[in-house]
């Protein structure tokens, strides 16, 4: 009986620690696949992680070209260096060759902007060039800062530059030549200038010129000119004249009192939602907060 009892205990006891160690063994395996899965769920979360910071951070980078009216190069500049100082990684060029150029450099593929300083006429659009109106700019009508002559109406404008009034006294100033200075054909200035005043292909210009610059240097220089220029680059060394009794001013233009003014547009072919990322980037610059004020910095307006 004794030794039944002694056998039985060993038994259970045995028995006992089998099952102890099955229910270890159990735990143990059971510990290591969590840990498996934690580790595995971290090491997704952390790979995720970096994917969304990958893409949060990507930058841009390459290119945005761009050609066109002499008009815009203070504006096209002022944008391009602003927008490259918060992309550093995005060139953008801008050549000043004039509207109708920088338009058939558009049409050839050979730039991604077609900068032009007055609307775009049918035959451009028929090409798929889309105007995209980023400003609008006032042209002043300049003379020497020796002229007494300070107001000119519409009227006599258009006979100073069709060769009908030749001489500033019949204006009401002296007895002195008048020297009728404009920009060089396909020049987007001359083009808004010549329809706005309805004299296009009948100015007789006595000289033309192929710069915004080059013009308000040479009525600044010589006595008896007048010229046309962009209102943003009008400084002391010329005189702005009133037309019609009225001042070439934002406020005047906005209120449609000036009449002389026109768009400044960066054209692209196809919408700006078809261009590559840059190109929609800088659009998307130009439209900003940050965007407007360099428009205004230069003193051009804002498209209302």
């Amino acid at each position: 009986m004794k030794n039944k009892l002694v056998k039985m205990m060993a038994v259970l006891t045995a028995t006992t620690m089998v099952a102890a160690g099955v229910i270890g063994c159990g735990d143990s395996n059971t510990d290591d696949v969590n840990a498996n899965a934690d580790t595995q769920t971290t090491s997704d979360t952390d790979t995720t992680a970096e994917e969304d910071t990958t893409n949060d951070t990507a930058e841009l980078s390459g290119t945005v070209t761009l050609a066109g009216s002499t008009s815009m190069e203070k504006l096209a500049n002022a944008l391009a260096e602003a927008f490259m100082e918060k992309n550093p990684n995005v060139s953008v060029t801008a050549e000043f060759t004039g509207s109708s150029a920088g338009l058939e450099s558009l049409a050839a593929g050979s730039v991604d902007i077609g900068d032009a300083s007055r609307a775009l006429s049918d035959d451009e659009k028929a090409t798929g060039a889309v105007e995209n109106i980023v400003a609008i700019d006032g042209i002043a009508m300049i003379t020497d800062t020796a002229n007494t002559v300070t107001d000119i109406s519409s009227e006599d404008l258009a006979k100073v530059y069709k060769g009908e009034i030749t001489n500033w006294k019949d204006l009401g100033g002296a007895d002195e030549q008048i020297v009728v200075i404009g920009r060089e054909a396909g020049s987007g200035t001359r083009d808004a200038f010549e329809e706005l005043m309805d004299v296009k292909d009948a100015c007789k210009y006595a000289q033309e010129l192929d710069s915004t610059g080059a013009v308000l240097a040479k009525v600044a220089a010589t006595p008896g000119a007048i010229g046309y220029v962009s209102l943003d680059v009008v400084d002391d060394t010329v005189l702005a004249l009133q037309l019609n009794s009225v001042d070439a001013t934002e406020e005047n233009i906005l209120k449609g009192d000036y009449v002389l003014q026109r768009p400044f547009v960066m054209a692209t072919m196809g919408e700006i939602t078809e261009q590559n990322a840059n190109v929609q980037a800088f659009f998307d610059f130009i439209h900003s907060a940050e965007g407007q004020e360099v428009i205004k910095s230069v003193g051009l307006i804002i498209p209302q």
